[in-house]
């Protein structure tokens, strides 16, 4: 008998499995606190770098699917965790919030992989820039959503919104943007990663 094609389609199989890996990770990552800030937010062990290899792996597609369903455990985590729901938000604000801290912060992270064909250069820059934008979407929040004022640390008050929130999410995103981008390039540099990587995105 000849060959007959496979009902399967192991790539798309290939990608399920790891997108659905890759989310786990992120998420049991993400419960990683290396350092807590006082004040809020906190440096996670670098959580968002399962979901920028996926993307960096797989294309910007696949990765803004991976990122959302990775949006929708933080969401659920602060829905549970810390408590969205009850503090006090207008309808308005309350949406804005959930896409600006949530959905919108994390699902960017799947346009890792914008800039993939450029091997190196271009994963380390996509990671840098993914996580900008999770910077932005956050001071947003706070200057727009919380209307954050007041003192961070003694001697240091600040009563413009918009400075305070880009100072506040700068204390433990430009931390975890640090780690993140060491971490990506540590790994992209192993052998074997590298290889994958630039294997997947000449290929897709």
């Amino acid at each position: 008998m000849g060959n007959k094609k496979s009902i399967f389609n192991w790539n798309k199989i290939r990608i399920l499995v790891e997108s659905a890996t890759m989310v786990a990770l992120a998420f049991v990552l993400s419960m990683v606190k290396v350092f807590k800030l006082p004040w809020g937010g906190s440096i996670t062990l670098l959580s968002m770098l399962p979901i920028i290899i996926l993307s960096i792996r797989n294309g910007v597609k696949n990765g803004l699917i991976c990122a959302f369903l990775y949006s929708l455990t933080q969401f659920l985590d602060g829905v549970i965790g810390d408590g969205l729901f009850a503090w006090g938000l207008s309808p308005l604000y309350l949406a804005l919030c959930i896409f600006l801290d949530y959905i919108g912060a994390f699902t960017v992270l799947g346009l890792a992989g914008m800039f993939r064909k450029s091997e190196m250069k271009g994963w380390i820059g996509g990671t840098a820039a993914v996580i900008s934008i999770r910077y932005l979407l956050h001071t947003l929040s706070g200057a727009v959503v919380f209307h954050s004022a007041g003192k961070l640390w003694e001697g240091l008050e600040i009563s413009n919104p918009w400075l305070y929130s880009a100072v506040y999410n700068a204390c433990y995103m430009l931390p975890e943007m640090i780690l993140t981008t060491i971490g990506a390039v540590l790994l992209f540099k192993t052998g074997a990663v590298k290889m994958i990587l630039k294997k997947q995105a000449s290929t897709t």
